[in-house]
């Protein structure tokens, strides 16, 4: 599973049976697709191969995204990441296993994301859902609630 997202929200994500460049290079396409290509972003991830491959770096690079990736025995750069992969496994992975196929799987986390974004309430953002954080992000402007 990899996921993309920005202030809280996924933006991207891609169900795979193995960790491989592609999964991440599918989940930045959707969300470049969904986004197009804002400025000053800051990827954070870990030093997985999947992210430091050079298809991965070199697409990062063409989308105007600076790579942050953690040291070895850190967490900082990928803490958030962890929590949203965490969550998703404790809530669709185990809870709803075992799974028939992978077309499941992309139905049930297509399911999840759409709860997450619009309707799970983050109390680290204020007791809202992501998608009404974003909404507020950009109507009061990027210093007043980020």
């Amino acid at each position: 599973m990899g996921f993309i997202e920005r202030l809280r929200y996924i933006v991207g994500w891609r169900v795979l049976k193995s960790l491989q460049t592609d999964i991440v290079l599918d989940a930045l396409e959707q969300a470049l697709w969904a986004r197009g290509k804002p400025n000053g972003v800051i990827h954070h991830s870990d030093r997985g191969s999947q992210y430091l491959s050079i298809r991965y770096t070199e697409r990062l690079a063409e989308a105007g995204f600076q790579a942050s990736v953690g040291s070895v025995g850190d967490s900082y750069d990928n803490a958030l990441a962890e929590t949203i992969n965490g969550l998703y496994k404790a809530e669709v992975i185990h809870k709803h296993g075992p799974w028939k196929g992978l077309d499941e799987v992309e139905r049930a986390t297509l399911t999840w994301v759409d709860w997450f974004n619009h309707r799970r309430i983050l109390s680290s953002i204020g007791d809202i859902p992501p998608s009404e954080y974003e909404d507020l992000y950009y109507q009061q402007g990027e210093s007043a609630v980020a």
